[in-house]
């Protein structure tokens, strides 16, 4: 059986898969060509990440497919229901990002308040001529720990940031339309851990609350978070968005940022992927990033892995 990874695999998911008999290709083929390259080789496996689209159109053209694999957690890419009536499986990779995602979450957070996003900025252009100046204009940072952070979507990644959070000693509320409450538990490196349990809260009290919010929803209609909710949000509460693109609405944050209703801003991800507004792009005050939550060594590692082992389990059985 061949496997078409057209957007990449790790390579230990690559000897798994080849170890278990199946053939792996990872040549990139353009999205319009992906149907055409999947009958002529006849792909019975296709995985993604973000880039390729799946949709209707490959899934009633490509008869071949047995699977289709999604590098991650979210899978908006996927036309998912409708695979799944056709008879194709449909796998992700929930939890093996969650740690990657937290982390880059954190990367923005502290890039933010100590305006690392504006001084790597600067300091190249005006280090050796304004640096007086400079040490000025960021001499107010603040401190995480002993702050309240609001996490929105307490899914796997929402509860990786909790553990991120508790352990720097930062006060932690969520919400979730599904979860009630979550017991979080944080390891220590000596084999110690302590378990918090947090009960979710109405989005209402996130926004009312919180110091700063982080974002961890699926893709949907219309915006989570646009003028009206940040017109009840804490003045200087910061933001941080690794989940989607298009769930802030963006023009509203600029607005936001510029009134210093909101203090920074750090995006991963962008209503328009991959052209980024330019007044996005270009606002001092958001540390930007393009869309790498899940792109460390250990992530696409485990990413692999995991979607070797769903894969052989899979169609070992039908065999």
């Amino acid at each position: 059986m061949k496997i078409l990874a057209n957007d990449g695999i790790s390579k230990s998911g690559i000897i798994a898969l080849e170890d278990a008999g199946f053939e792996v290709i990872t040549t990139k083929v353009a999205q319009e060509q992906v149907a055409n390259y999947i009958n002529t080789n006849n792909i019975n496996v296709l995985l993604v990440r973000s880039a390729t689209k799946v949709r209707k159109d490959i899934i009633d053209n490509c008869p071949s497919l047995k699977i289709i694999g999604r590098g991650g957690v979210g899978m908006d890419n996927i036309d998912v229901e409708y695979a799944r009536e056709k008879g194709i499986h449909v796998i992700n990779t929930p939890a093996a990002s969650s740690d990657s995602v937290a982390e880059l979450v954190f990367a923005h957070l502290f890039s933010g308040v100590r305006f690392l996003h504006d001084s790597n900025r600067l300091m190249p252009l005006e280090g050796d001529i304004n640096f007086e100046s400079l040490k000025k204009a960021y001499a107010a940072g603040i401190e995480l720990r002993g702050k309240t952070l609001g996490i929105i979507g307490f899914g796997k990644i929402g509860k990786s940031v909790a553990r991120i959070a508790l352990g720097l000693g930062m006060k932690v509320i969520a919400s979730d339309k599904f979860i009630g409450k979550a017991e979080i538990r944080v390891d220590f490196y000596n084999n110690q851990f302590i378990n918090v349990e947090i009960t979710t809260e109405p989005i209402e009290d996130i926004f009312k609350h919180a110091d700063f919010i982080t974002l961890h929803v699926p893709a949907q209609e219309g915006y989570l978070i646009s003028k009206d909710q940040f017109e009840v949000m804490k003045d200087g509460v910061g933001i941080v968005n690794a989940s989607r693109g298009g769930i802030i609405d963006e023009v509203a944050l600029v607005d936001a940022l510029d009134s210093g209703k909101v203090s920074f801003a750090g995006l991963d991800v962008f209503e328009d992927e991959p052209k980024p507004a330019v007044q996005v792009l270009m606002n001092p005050k958001i540390s930007l990033t393009p869309h790498i939550g899940a792109a460390t060594l250990e992530a696409q590692d485990r990413i692999g892995t995991e979607l070797a082992e769903q894969i052989i389990s899979i169609l070992k059985t039908e065999k």
